[in-house]
């Protein structure tokens, strides 16, 4: 089915999984269930079809680029949104690109953070979906519900002997005695939030109830411009954007729209107790991750990053250690950890919104400790990489190679250095560090000055067009 294209929204931020999930780190680049990331697992999910077309938003962007290298799954496209407009316009950004490559594209259109444990049996359903798409039809999945759900929204499907129902209504998240009733009628699902449906349909349906919408995105698109493997859209045009759903945009509004019913083993994974409840347990009902041990305690989830950690004669309690930060919180009360985020938010600190160990497009480094006019930091880069031509204002640099090798360029002039060498870059000095080997270079890097904030950097010259 070559007209059908995977389309990974990945704009997410996760905040109900913080520590684990930060604001430029979100929960769909993280391994929760498997040795693959969230993102990665979607993509695997839909293979032999068209490479995905992704969106993410900037600061994601190279972090999404190599994890879909990394499985060969090279995306046809990967839309760069300027600024967060919900779904509704970013599917539209999506068919507008499908439409380039098929006139008759059929987006199967799948969130970067869930879990489907039977892959098998759902990648039939996408097949059975596009069958409906090709006349017509939006198709959204509607998860037979197992549990009175009180997290979801709820899509009802009209009574019928086929195998997707037209759609009556979409309702909003339950209480607990509306969500019974939901179970026991049998005629209500989970929303989903997955679709599958021609790209020419979807825009005609968008351009017939929110015009406004439509004319904003694709004005945006027509707009956008091309930066290295990226398509960069217009940002003062999308900011014009209408931010809505599909669902509220569209979805409440078309007479195309039909639920197709689907037991797979779904989960939003939006929340600690989610991701206890797909992960395996030990004997006691326990999820343990990292270097744990838990005496006469039961139905827990323990992670731990890099430390060690110990409960005793506990239950149902959630505690996930990182490198900068720990949660402690009982499982009927993890929906909560979103206060935290706003707390840190409101009181200016960076817990956040970054890990301790920063990605980057060249590799990554790690804040070892910090104080007024210092900080260490340990930095990988990767074979071949090279971080931009660069000098700070505020404060000078030393690095120290701890493995591999390095090539030092400061103020034109190029040193090599290998294992336990080490050189100074004074404040005010233009320096580039590459990596010309075939392994990580690692190094110390130590930072002293007035200011260290990472907004002190002057770029010249940069591989991944950051300048």
């Amino acid at each position: 089915m070559s007209k059908i294209y995977p389309t990974i929204l990945s704009g997410g931020s996760g905040t109900r999984l913080w520590p684990l999930s930060r604001k430029h780190y979100p929960k769909q680049f993280l391994r929760l269930t498997s040795s693959y990331t969230m993102l990665q697992e979607t993509a695997l999910r839909l293979t032999g079809f068209n490479k995905p077309i992704a969106v993410c938003n900037d600061a994601h962007r190279f972090i999404l680029a190599e994890q879909l290298q990394e499985i060969g799954q090279n995306p046809t496209s990967i839309i760069l949104e300027p600024v967060g407009r919900n779904t509704a316009p970013a599917i539209a950004l999506s068919a507008f690109k499908a439409l380039e490559h098929n006139s008759d594209a059929i987006l199967v259109v799948l969130a970067a953070d869930h879990v489907i444990e039977d892959k098998e049996t759902f990648q039939k359903s996408v097949e059975l979906a596009a069958e409906y798409a090709e006349q017509g039809k939006i198709v959204t999945f509607g998860i037979v519900p197992s549990t009175p759900e009180t997290g979801f929204g709820y899509i009802q499907g009209e009574k019928s002997d086929k195998s997707a129902l037209k759609i009556k209504q979409f309702v909003e998240k339950p209480n607990r005695i509306k969500a019974q009733e939901y179970l026991e009628s049998g005629d209500f699902f989970w929303n989903s939030g997955m679709f599958v449906m021609k790209a020419s349909i979807y825009l005609e349906e968008l351009k017939k109830f929110n015009a406004k919408m439509y004319d904003s995105a694709l004005k945006a698109y027509s707009n956008a411009t091309s930066d290295l493997d990226f398509v960069r859209i217009a940002k003062q045009d999308f900011e014009l954007c209408p931010d809505d759903s599909i669902d509220y945009a569209v979805m409440e509004h078309t007479e195309l729209g039909i639920v197709l019913p689907i037991s797979v083993g779904w989960s939003d994974v939006g929340s600690f107790s989610a991701l206890w409840e797909v992960l395996p347990k030990d004997e006691h009902g326990n999820v343990n991750l990292g270097d744990v041990k838990n005496i006469e305690s039961r139905n827990c989830l323990v992670q731990s990053e890099n430390q060690f950690i110990s409960t005793i004669g506990v239950e149902d309690l959630v505690v996930v250690g990182t490198k900068d930060s720990i949660l402690v919180a009982h499982k009927d009360k993890v929906q909560n950890v979103k206060e935290i985020v706003k707390h840190l938010n409101h009181t200016g600190r960076s817990e956040h919104l970054l890990h301790r160990e920063v990605h980057r497009p060249w590799g990554k480094y790690d804040s070892v400790d910090n104080g007024a006019r210092y900080q260490v930091k340990r930095i990988t880069v990767k074979p071949g990489a090279s971080l931009s031509k660069q000098m700070h204002h505020h404060r000078a640099e030393h690095w120290i190679v701890v493995t591999g090798t390095a090539i030092v360029e400061i103020d034109e002039q190029e040193t090599l250095l290998s294992e336990n060498q080490s050189i100074y870059i004074p404040l005010g000095s233009t320096h580039r560090l590459t990596n010309p080997g075939k392994v990580n270079l690692e190094l110390i890097e130590v930072q002293s000055g007035s200011y260290l904030g990472e907004d002190d950097i002057v770029r010249f010259e940069d591989t991944f067009g950051r300048v």
